[in-house]
C-alpha cells in the first residue's frame, strides 16, 4: 500500500477573523460583535444619533425664530380712551390714524378708541369734533364703545385722556381680573396722553364737551403734540414699526 501524503491531506480550513474558533455545537456561543466590522457599525449609528441631535437643535431653533419673526411682525396695538368716547379718543384716534397713513405705516398698527362709560355707545362722534378735526384734514369715522376686558389683552399701549380716565381704566382692571384672565402688567400699559406731549405743558386733554369751539381746537392741537411724539416713541422702541 502506498503511504498516503500528508499534502494530499485535506486540511483544516483556515478561519476567517469574524469566525469563532468553535462552532456552536462545540460548547462556544458566537459573541454578539465578534467582529470589528460590526463594532465600527455600532460605532456608527452612534455617531449618527450624535450627528442628528445637532440637526433636530438647529430646526427647533429655526422655528423658534420664525415664531419669534412673526411675533415681531404683529401690528402694534394703541387703544385711546376718554369718557364718552365721542369727543377726546375719537378725535386722537383720527389724528393718529392720519400720521401714521402720512408715514405709510397703516400696515403696522392697529388703532381704536373706547370710553370708560357706554352711554354713547353704538353713535358717532360729537359733530362738533368731526367738524373741528375735518379743518385740519383729520377725518373721524369712529363708533362709540365701552372699553372692554379683552382690550387688556389685544392692545399694546392704552392712553388715558385724563387722571381720571386712567384711574377708572386701572379700576375696571382690577375689577375684571379676578373673574378672567388678564396679563399681569397689564396696568402698566395705561399711560396718559399728554405724558408725550412736547410742546405744550398740560398734563391732560379737557373734556371740551360743555364748552365752545375754542375747546375742541385746543383739544386737537394737545392731540397733534402728543400723536406726533407718541409714532416717534413707538418707532424708536420697536424694530418692526419704523418709517418706510
Amino acid at each position: 500500500m502506498r503511504s498516503l501524503q500528508t499534502s494530499s491531506l485535506p486540511t483544516t480550513p483556515k478561519l476567517l477573523p469574524f469566525c469563532p474558533s468553535k462552532l456552536p455545537f462545540l460548547g462556544t456561543f458566537l459573541p454578539l460583535n465578534p467582529h470589528p466590522f460590526f463594532q465600527s457599525s455600532n460605532l456608527f449609528h452612534q455617531r449618527l444619533k450624535i450627528k442628528q441631535k445637532p440637526i433636530s437643535i438647529i430646526i427647533s431653533s429655526m422655528a423658534s425664530t420664525a415664531q419669534t419673526e412673526k411675533i415681531a411682525e404683529k401690528p402694534f396695538s394703541v387703544l385711546f380712551v376718554c369718557l364718552g368716547n365721542i369727543c377726546r379718543s375719537p378725535a386722537a384716534e383720527g389724528v393718529f390714524t392720519d400720521l401714521v397713513k402720512k408715514r405709510n405705516l397703516s400696515s403696522k398698527f392697529h388703532i381704536d378708541s373706547a370710553g370708560t362709560i357706554n352711554y354713547h355707545e353704538g353713535g358717532p362722534a360729537d359733530s362738533r369734533m368731526r367738524a373741528a378735526s375735518k379743518r385740519r384734514g383729520v377725518e373721524i369715522t369712529s363708533i362709540s364703545r365701552p372699553i372692554r376686558p379683552s382690550d387688556f389683552k389685544e392692545f399694546d399701549l392704552i392712553l388715558a385722556m385724563d387722571k381720571q380716565n386712567r384711574e377708572d381704566i386701572l379700576g375696571a382692571f382690577d375689577r375684571w381680573r379676578f373673574k378672567e384672565t388678564l396679563p399681569a402688567d397689564a396696568a402698566k400699559k395705561v399711560k396718559l396722553m399728554c405724558s408725550y406731549c412736547k410742546k405744550h405743558d398740560e398734563t391732560e386733554v379737557p373734556d371740551p364737551y360743555y364748552g365752545g369751539a375754542e375747546g375742541f381746537e385746543k383739544v386737537l392741537d394737545l392731540l397733534e403734540d402728543a400723536c406726533e411724539s407718541l409714532l416717534d416713541t413707538i418707532s424708536a422702541e420697536n424694530n418692526h414699526v419704523s418709517d418706510s
